[in-house]
């Protein structure tokens, strides 16, 4: 059996826990430059506000409702989920991260615990360690798990717990499933199925293995055995290393600038070399682009980008900075209005496994050296405590964060003063 954790309204939950008063009041989340609505709580979705909705054209909205509305802040976010796996982990020696807010437990052996019991207790612990409300779905398999959780979290009657357990339940379930709602089921194959009259789970599951298989491939064929019981999908304990990695950002404001573009794409840069560090890793390929903002017709629009082969694969923040940097300064043009920007890392391969050359010049030992002293102070003391030259200190780049709440967990001066 697998149990399947997900934060309910992971974002504004996480806000929530710091400000008890929200409770049972619409909250929103916004996303990058608080451009769009990309969490929202129960009280917010009645509202009618949808995911993606543009803030800007929804202001009056949320001033009527008394609407809470918070800029992304995703330290916050990321070390509250931190906080939930430490205490998942203390319930099964077998645990998949699968996201930010949302984790797969292995149950196999526990078939003489009374498994709703369990799941309440792991609720329970939950809810008093962070504050974060869950739901709880246990299946035979990684996808029934995701089903069940899709019920516990719109079935009051299950008090955010249901599972799935016999065939009799099994099949009940899955007619009242949309085909959409299936875990790895994606928007062209929902409308494909559609057209074949599938409109359930349970029809999909009628489909023949042949058809399934060569419409949807084996991944799509594992999806429909597991829906019907037999475990396909195994529990993944290490997440896979990423095959690309890019950091990018639309701007808060529109730059001109080629310094302060400069500063942005060496933190971009140092961001992915961070990342492939963490993965142990090097990338071969680096690309930068740009581009200005396509719904602003009254301005002149241009987009570039510029492809580096690396001569050695590399993770140095150094070196990737300076590729970075060399190939912004070779696609940007003065008289153009910037939106957007973005780094992208790849061809990446195993940091033990890499073509050397004879005429490299890079001292890679020092670079080594040095970063693992670099990411070590920044581990202990927070990200951005040392940076690289080349990252600046201006801020007319940064995201627009107007609504942005405290890093109550994480920033000393952000921690919550209790008066008694």
């Amino acid at each position: 059996m697998f149990a399947l954790v997900d934060c309910n309204n992971f974002y504004a939950s996480c806000e929530r826990v710091f400000q008890p008063d929200l409770r049972d009041k619409p909250v929103v989340v916004l996303s990058n430059n608080d451009g769009c609505v990309i969490a929202r709580s129960n009280e917010a979705k009645v509202l009618g506000i949808r995911m993606g909705q543009p803030a800007f054209k929804s202001a009056e909205l949320f001033r009527k409702h008394n609407v809470a509305v918070f800029s992304s802040n995703y330290t916050l976010y990321g070390d509250m989920s931190q906080r939930v796996m430490n205490i998942l982990s203390n319930f099964t020696p077998r645990l998949e991260i699968y996201a930010i807010d949302e984790a797969v437990l292995d149950m196999s052996g526990f078939f003489r615990r009374d498994l709703y019991a369990y799941a309440e207790k792991i609720r329970r612990e939950i809810g008093k360690g962070t504050g974060i409300p869950v739901s709880i779905g246990i299946g035979a398999t990684k996808t029934l798990a995701k089903a069940a959780s899709y019920f516990a979290k719109r079935d009051a009657d299950c008090r955010a717990v249901m599972i799935i357990d016999t065939p009799e339940k099994r099949d009940f379930y899955l007619k009242k499933l949309p085909v959409a709602k299936i875990w790895g089921i994606g928007r062209q194959y929902s409308r494909r199925l559609r057209k074949q009259n599938v409109k359930t789970a349970w029809d999909f599951t009628r489909l023949t293995d042949r058809w399934v298989k060569q419409e949807m491939t084996v991944v799509g064929l594992r999806t429909k055995k597991e829906l019907q019981g037999e475990p396909c999908i195994q529990l993944e304990e290490m997440p896979a290393a990423k095959k690309a990695i890019c950091t990018s950002r639309s701007f808060g404001t529109m730059q001109t600038r080629l310094e302060n573009m400069e500063e942005a794409v060496a933190t971009f840069a140092h961001r992915c070399a961070t990342k492939l560090r963490k993965q142990r890793s090097r990338a071969n390929l680096l690309m930068v682009f740009i581009h200005t903002n396509a719904f602003r017709k009254e301005d002149p629009q241009y987009a570039r980008n510029r492809v580096i082969n690396l001569p050695v694969p590399s993770n140095s923040s150094m070196e990737i900075v300076s590729y970075a940097v060399a190939a912004l300064r070779s696609i940007y043009k003065e008289g153009y209005r910037y939106k957007k920007m973005g780094v992208i890392t790849a061809g990446i391969v195993p940091e033990n496994r890499v073509q050397t050359s004879l005429f490299d010049s890079v001292a890679r030992e020092k670079h080594k050296r040095a970063l693992v002293a670099f990411d070590s102070v920044n581990n202990r003391y927070g990200k951005g405590t040392i940076k690289i030259g080349a990252q600046g200190g201006r801020s007319e780049w940064k995201m627009r964060q107007e609504r942005l709440s405290p890093r109550y967990t994480t920033r000393w001066n952000d921690l919550i003063t209790v008066k008694v």
